[in-house]
């Protein structure tokens, strides 16, 4: 990933020259060139930190070197350094998103007085502001309420509040809009100057729909572009601000405005009186080749001509922007920029991971207590189920780790769609197995018995950190998204014996089932499509006896179908799932997803319910593998009405099973 590198130094000599492990540095070339009446601001940022204060994967139990506050408060420390003057900013998303956000709010608690542990990570980098993200209101209103009570630095939103009024600038607003910081500016000769910054924040306004159950009745969220274009200029006029610097947890997206748009970055960067933007939300980079189009210059790191950032997420990258400002009789004015995005690790081709910094030990001395408590969490039960659950069988029946999935899924999304134009319509849900063999080897299964379900079981059971989408199809889509499903499995001729049933060039998330119609697939039957999504046997159906409530599906009727960001935008080339039939990008995470229904339930029974099966194939018997432990569950899956029994040892140490077909 191409990114401009302001200092010209290459990613290791800024690592020794800048950290806060190093000893010389070097300024950056507008502190080192200012002449008197000008001067260098260095706006660093956060955003998107879900709670990672330690560079650690609480779902997998074990210390990484791709997260954490730890890591980028390091990167931090070590640009300070570099620059004559500095601010340093929130974009928002700072509450939710691991074990240690999920722990303190439903575990813990909060009382009045204490510092979440996020916060009191924050607190010891002084941070000038922050602005809220969508994530923050997933506990509720009072919850964040005590949270930001702890905050040592000021908390801004202008669309956000209790009641809009007949103007954004009349809204009974739940925070501050924005604030002035008066601060010094130190020039280039060694003089100062007082300067006023405002920085305003905004939030996406589907926190309404997202958090529907904290926020309905009660709150109300304006349009991002409306609310600038009232208080932007209100700021500078009351305020007598010299630069406007806006902090916009959404993301970037050039074209067209459209009225309430998620992601609205693109569009504040070109409103007149706004000098720099800081984005976020999308969980993606810039400068880098993430983003491209109309008003989008990498090189100058400008969107619709004005600088910005956006500084990745959980830490990976800290995001800043380079002022040049020179003083003239009405005060204080850009007169170049840079902005750059300073990575904590870099990946190699073999997908190897090399830390860029070490750990500044002030966040992770402030959160110990509540890193240790989070990790006794995340290995305690949190639930409990009823049915083991495996992926052994996943690849050739309906299989109870798949269920989980598509059980929280439909939960979630029912609670989502509620109030909505969607609400009525049939939620279905696409799930794939993620742990099944393979090239993972034969110990590479799911496998959770039944009894306790710890935080670290789902991440077991749900391998990526895919968010949550809903996509709106046809129930001819629903079908040719199963064609293409079921491509995993080899053609077998009607009565065949022993025929090798698993295609393994097919990958096992590429095999979605979906769960709120019955089907059975005709493997007898070409495939359809092939492993890369192309149609090549339009003629074939394998996909057979598809039915909704026990009737033939009705192939014009439209369907709700809960699945992954990875699928709804196109991943696998799945029909139906190109990015154009999104209705909903949820702000969860899949896996947080399963963790919150599981508390929400108690005790899950994610049995398979056998809605799909494989057709008649004139008594044709195929094999395939399974890891060794297979053999535990043979009697549960046999007791679903597979005729699947043991044929022997596989080959590197997978066994080898036969199902009658």
């Amino acid at each position: 990933m191409a990114q401009p590198n302001p200092t010209g130094l290459s990613r290791r000599q800024f690592i020794l020259t800048s950290t806060a492990f190093g000893g010389a540095v070097a300024l950056h070339p507008f502190s080192a060139k200012a002449a008197e009446g000008q001067a260098h601001l260095r706006i660093m940022s956060t955003t998107d930190l879900h709670c990672h204060v330690y560079p650690y994967d609480y779902y997998a139990d074990k210390a990484v070197d791709t997260v954490g506050l730890s890591r980028t408060a390091s990167v931090i420390q070590g640009l300070r350094a570099e620059a004559t003057n500095t601010l340093l900013v929130d974009n928002g998303d700072y509450l939710q998103g691991n074990p240690m956000g999920d722990y303190v709010a439903y575990e813990r608690g909060m009382n009045d007085g204490d510092v979440h542990p996020v916060i009191a990570g924050m607190n010891t980098l002084d941070y000038d502001a922050g602005t809220l993200g969508n994530h923050e209101f997933n506990y509720g209103v009072s919850f964040l309420d005590k949270v930001n009570a702890g905050a040592n630095f000021p908390i801004v939103c202008a669309n956000f509040g209790r009641s809009l009024g007949d103007s954004p600038i009349e809204d009974d607003l739940y925070a501050d809009p924005y604030i002035v910081l008066d601060r010094e500016l130190t020039d280039g000769a060694g003089n100062t100057y007082p300067i006023k910054i405002g920085i305003i924040g905004f939030v996406p306004p589907q926190i309404m729909q997202w958090d529907r159950s904290h926020l309905e009745g009660e709150y109300v969220a304006r349009d991002i572009m409306e609310a600038a274009r009232a208080w932007i200029p209100a700021m500078r006029n009351e305020g007598g601000v010299d630069i406007v610097i806006a902090l916009c947890h959404s993301g970037f997206a050039p074209g067209e405005e459209e009225e309430m748009m998620e992601n609205a970055a693109w569009h504040v960067a070109g409103l007149d009186g706004v000098d720099a933007v800081v984005s976020g939300h999308q969980h993606r980079v810039w400068p880098s080749e993430d983003f491209e189009g109309d008003g989008v210059d990498m090189a100058a790191g400008t969107m619709n001509g004005t600088p910005a950032a956006m500084a990745g997420f959980w830490g990976s990258h800290m995001g800043l922007i380079e002022l040049m400002l020179e003083r003239d009789a009405d005060g204080w004015k850009v007169a170049g920029s840079e902005s750059s995005a300073h990575p904590i690790f870099e990946r190699g081709e073999d997908r190897s991971v090399t830390a860029l910094v070490e750990d500044y030990q002030p966040p992770l001395d402030a959160t110990a207590g509540v890193h240790q408590a989070t990790l006794d969490y995340v290995r305690a039960e949190v639930g409990q189920t009823t049915a083991p659950l495996h992926s052994y069988f996943a690849l050739v029946s309906d299989d109870p780790s798949v269920q989980i999935v598509s059980q929280a899924q439909t939960w979630y999304v029912e609670q989502l769609l509620s109030g909505t134009e969607w609400e009525g319509l049939p939620i279905l849900s696409a799930a794939a197995p993620f742990k099944a063999g393979g090239r993972g080897g034969p110990d590479y299964y799911t496998d959770v018995p039944v009894g306790p379900v710890a935080i670290k079981n789902v991440a077991d059971v749900y391998l990526y950190p895919n968010t949550l989408q809903v996509v709106a199809i046809s129930g001819e889509q629903v079908r040719e998204w199963l064609e293409r499903s079921v491509g995993i499995f080899n053609q077998i001729e009607p009565g065949a014996q022993d025929a090798t049933l698993l295609n393994p060039s097919f990958p096992s998330y590429n095999f979605d089932t979906i769960d709120g119609v019955t089907y059975k697939v005709d493997v007898t039957q070409p495939s359809r499509y092939d492993n890369d999504g192309n149609l090549v046997n339009p003629d074939a159906h394998r996909i057979v006896d598809l039915a909704y409530n026990g009737q033939p599906i009705d192939l014009a009727q439209t369907f709700i179908v809960a699945t992954n960001n990875y699928r709804a935008g196109g991943g696998g080339s799945f029909p139906g799932a190109d990015g154009s039939t999104v209705i909903l990008r949820a702000p969860d995470t899949n896996r947080d997803v399963i963790v919150r229904y599981i508390v929400e339930e108690g005790t899950i029974s994610p049995a398979a319910d056998g809605n799909w099966t494989f057709a008649d194939a004139g008594g044709a018997t195929v094999l395939f593998e399974s890891g060794p432990d297979a053999a535990t569950y043979l009697d549960e899956v046999k007791a679903r009405g597979v005729q699947v029994e043991p044929a022997g040892e596989g080959a590197e140490g997978f066994a080898q099973y036969r199902i009658t077909l």
